[in-house]
């Protein structure tokens, strides 16, 4: 039977009595009374859609890092840390902080500057409609599908809690996503996000410190790892312990033999096409900066997400960690055995990893923040989905090529109702997650597809002015279908339907999609930008690198302020400590 099939009333994962529920249900009303109150500032389009591009740096930097603390973050993180051990912190530390930093420093001014309402939108003012309308109707694609696996995810702690069918959890989550989403829009979402991010910290932080007092500390957990893979059956495939608990060469995530061929892969597949894709063109993230109220403050909203961005994998990671020495079931699921039950109720998976643990070390109370912490992370992921959705379908696609000229309350209520379409449909594309055992596979799979080729086309359009948009429109969509071609012929990206011509699977895959995406790109937009006709340099300013002048890219004001609110000194700062991070694991 499916897993939105439903399972009996009576089958709980999670043991929790009136205390937890207190506070899960105090944590809704939070949650709803600030949808009702942004309600009251919604005037207009942008303020439904970019907040009035009226917050500071410190909201708008911590609403950049929730909008990304959900699914991927902790139940994906939680599953590779399970599965694979430490070298998941390259998800962070070369798979996120450095991309992040780019984005401030460098593309921030062009996408505030410019007055776009979208990353899409900047991608017309640069290379016309053809590749406009690719992007555009890939994302929004791309963001109907990961909303399902933040929705799948929050209904399974629905359904863990409550044992209530998988089905009525989630229509219940996203009843309660569209309701401040459609009420305060991204104002709503935003404030959201940042009491979501503390009340995550608070979940999660005493998760990991119980957790590794169980097993006697961090070298208690380094002990019991090791022991495992030592002991484990050769037909489970467990990775050794020098790779589960050394992030580099990293061939546990690579999926690569070859130690040369791993770091290949991580640095260039994940640290520079997946991760700069994802951070640099995601208007998911990008849409927080946008919200701003100054460039300066667009600038420092990536830099300030990067400082607890580098911090997450010690509560998120560990606790995977934890659970695949400490929680029987995952313990018997890593060394090959199919223990029934978990979540889905069609049998543990790792992404079960956090839920089980919480189960067996929090105490009640604690186990009410945990699980108010995990609903606070989908919401979050799924909110940041939908409110990046309906901007780009309704600015992107429906005002530009089906409705034109209308009043802008009619785009606002587009927008609101688009925002229930979406929701609707991330019902339907939660049934696609629930089929994946690790929902980061799926993930970086999407991201490869759709995020490696907009990268590619974007930084080569930002710093070569000869680039036509011919070639915007024919290099995105050849690099998309690369990218698809190189999945179908992996072991596993897309299961039973892949061919496994080329033997790499799991999260290698993705990055070798990704690669493949980008190279393609680049080498077809060189080509076709020789054999067609570029704009001209006058309609490139604010487009270009080397057609804007400095002062359109920076704050004049910012020169006054103390350094360590000046963006290129807190960027210095960020990227020491990355680099530290990476020499101490």
């Amino acid at each position: 039977m499916h897993a939105l099939a439903g399972l009996p009333t009576a089958d709980t994962l999670i043991d929790a009595n009136a205390v937890d529920y207190f506070i899960i249900a105090l944590y809704f009303v939070f949650v709803l009374g600030i949808g009702v109150m942004a309600r009251r500032a919604v005037s207009d389009s942008i303020d439904f859609f970019l907040s009035g591009r009226s917050l500071p740096a410190w909201v708008t930097g911590l609403a950049f890092i929730s909008a990304n603390l959900g699914a991927v973050e902790i139940m994906g993180m939680s599953a590779n840390g399970a599965e694979l051990g430490i070298s998941t912190v390259h998800y962070f530390w070369v798979g996120a902080i450095p991309a992040m930093l780019f984005l401030g420093v460098v593309m921030m001014p062009f996408y505030y500057g410019s007055k776009v309402r979208s990353v899409p939108e900047f991608m017309f003012r640069r290379f016309g409609t053809g590749a406009h309308l690719v992007n555009a109707l890939s994302f929004a694609l791309a963001q109907l599908l990961i909303a399902g696996v933040n929705l799948y995810l929050l209904g399974s702690i629905v359904h863990a809690l409550l044992g209530w069918p998988l089905w009525v959890a989630l229509l219940v989550a996203a009843a309660i996503v569209l309701s401040y989403i459609t009420l305060g829009g991204l104002s709503a979402a935003i404030y959201n996000e940042v009491l979501q991010f503390f009340v995550i910290v608070a979940a999660l932080l005493p998760l990991t410190l119980i957790g590794l007092h169980r097993v006697g500390g961090y070298q208690g957990l380094k002990d019991k790892v090791a022991e495992f893979a030592a002991s484990a059956p050769a037909s489970a495939a467990v990775p050794p312990a020098g790779q589960q608990l050394e992030s580099w060469p990293g061939q546990a995530l690579s999926g690569f033999d070859s130690p040369v061929w791993s770091v290949v892969g991580i640095v260039f597949g994940l640290g520079f096409v997946l991760s700069f894709g994802y951070w640099t063109t995601n208007f998911v993230e990008v849409q927080r900066a946008m919200a701003s109220n100054s460039i300066s403050a667009a600038r420092k909203t990536p830099i300030i997400g990067a400082f607890p961005k580098m911090f997450v994998p010690f509560i998120v990671i560990l606790p995977g960690m934890v659970a695949a020495v400490l929680v029987k079931e995952i313990a018997e699921l890593k060394g090959g055995g199919s223990p029934p039950g978990g979540a889905s109720g069609e049998g543990v998976k790792y992404n079960d990893a956090l839920l089980l643990l919480m189960r067996d070390v929090l105490p009640n109370g604690l186990l009410g923040v945990a699980i108010a912490g995990l609903l606070a992370a989908f919401m979050a992921g799924m909110a940041a989905n939908i409110s990046a959705f309906n901007t780009v379908f309704s600015y992107d696609l429906w005002q530009r090529y089906i409705r034109k000229n209308h009043a802008d309350d009619y785009y606002l209520r587009i927008g609101r109702l688009a925002t229930v379409a979406a929701t609707v449909i991330a019902i339907g594309t939660a049934v696609v997650a629930s089929s994946f055992s690790n929902v980061m596979d799926y993930l970086q799979t999407l991201f490869g597809f759709f995020n490696a080729p907009l990268f590619a086309t974007f930084i080569l359009g930002m710093f070569w002015k000869r680039m036509t948009a011919t070639a915007g429109w024919v290099g995105l969509s050849a690099g998309t279908l690369s990218a698809v071609l190189v999945a179908f012929l992996t072991e596993d990206a897309f299961g039973d339907v892949s061919l496994g011509v080329i033997p790499i699977g799991g999260q290698g895959a993705a990055f070798l999609a990704a690669s493949a995406a980008f190279v393609v790109d680049i080498a077809l937009s060189i080509v076709v930008s020789l054999l067609t006709q570029p704009k001209p340099a006058s309609e490139l300013r604010g487009l270009v690198y080397s057609e804007t002048p400095k002062e359109d890219l920076v704050d004049p004001l910012e020169s006054r302020l103390p350094w360590y609110q000046r963006t290129i000194p807190l960027a210095g700062v960020a990227l020491v400590l990355v680099i530290i991070l990476n020499l101490a694991f």
